[in-house]
């Protein structure tokens, strides 16, 4: 019998803010690559995740989820969701069990009708929701001719993720090993180091705080000793917005510097010098030239 040929591709994980997509990708690379919480829009950029097995290479790309844009943020992030449906051999379609089911019916229905690339529907957090409800919900997006699989599962848990891999990696066409097997990831590690504090901002402040703010790593370098110093800068849009950062005798800004450099620690597995700085440019949320400096374009 001759050996089977080595399949590679590209698969997006597309889907309404806060269905679990980062989560899911985490999931699968076993390692944290990818920061989440429980606020929508987390994700603001395209990240790539390689995943290896036997015989196969699946580079994921997670995406922003797909929203309404009210500012150029807002439509950067939908755009870079959008424009990953162009570029791969696959599709997962995450949605959102525990969440009203309307918007992402009429989102799969929109995006997945014409001759695109094959789309797997993954029904997320079924932890959370009782059998009826699931079977109820694959049901309604079983009358949608766009998906070639439906897989119910549980990121958070990992229910069912080892039978969407199976989905997925039967979509792959033959190809080359893009990455060697012990590469997670093709981002910078300064680029993590500054989604992480970004996390941790997510995190730790509440209302228009965490949707106001970029990071960006002035300063990455490894002193001979081994220490790596890093130095960030936070940018929020108003003055009462830096202030609420800083926190009371900066109180905010150093328990947000303390987590961050732990697990920054943990990624790098080294010591790390973390400084951080918060600075204001107004309404940058909606300036193109200040979107692009801070990596958005």
């Amino acid at each position: 019998m001759a050996d089977q040929p080595f399949r590679s591709g590209f698969v997006a994980i597309i889907g309404r803010p806060n269905a679990g997509k980062s989560t899911l990708l985490n999931r699968i690379l076993g390692e944290k690559i990818v920061i989440t919480s429980d606020k929508p829009q987390t994700t603001r950029n395209r990240v790539q995740g390689i995943h290896n097995l036997p015989g196969y290479q699946i580079i994921f790309i997670d995406t922003p989820g797909i929203h309404k844009a009210t500012t150029q943020l807002n439509r950067f992030m939908v755009d870079q969701a959008m424009a990953s449906l162009r570029e791969v051999d696959g599709v997962i379609f995450l949605v959102d069990a525990a969440a009203s089911t309307e918007s992402q019916e009429s989102l799969g229905a929109e995006l997945f009708k014409g001759n695109g690339p094959p789309v797997i529907l993954a029904l997320n957090k079924t932890d959370l929701v009782d059998e009826e409800r699931i079977l109820r919900l694959l049901e309604r997006f079983g009358k949608l001719p766009s998906f070639r699989a439906y897989v119910p599962l549980s990121a958070a848990t990992g229910n069912g993720v080892d039978r969407l891999m199976m989905e997925v990696s039967s979509l792959l066409p033959p190809g080359p090993q893009y990455f060697p097997d012990d590469i997670l990831t093709d981002l910078p590690e300064r680029f993590i180091a500054a989604e992480i504090i970004r996390e941790k901002l997510f995190r730790l402040t509440h209302e228009e705080i965490p949707y106001s703010v970029a990071v960006v790593v002035e300063s990455f370098k490894e002193r001979e000793n081994g220490l790596i110093a890093i130095s960030a800068v936070i940018t929020v849009e108003r003055d009462s917005q830096k202030g609420i950062v800083i926190g009371r005798k900066g109180e905010l800004l150093k328990r947000i510097g303390t987590e961050a450099r732990k697990e920054i620690e943990e990624l790098l597995q080294a010591k790390v010098f973390l400084e951080l700085f918060v600075r204001v440019r107004k309404n940058w949320t909606d300036n193109p030239s200040l979107l692009k400096e801070f990596g958005y374009q």
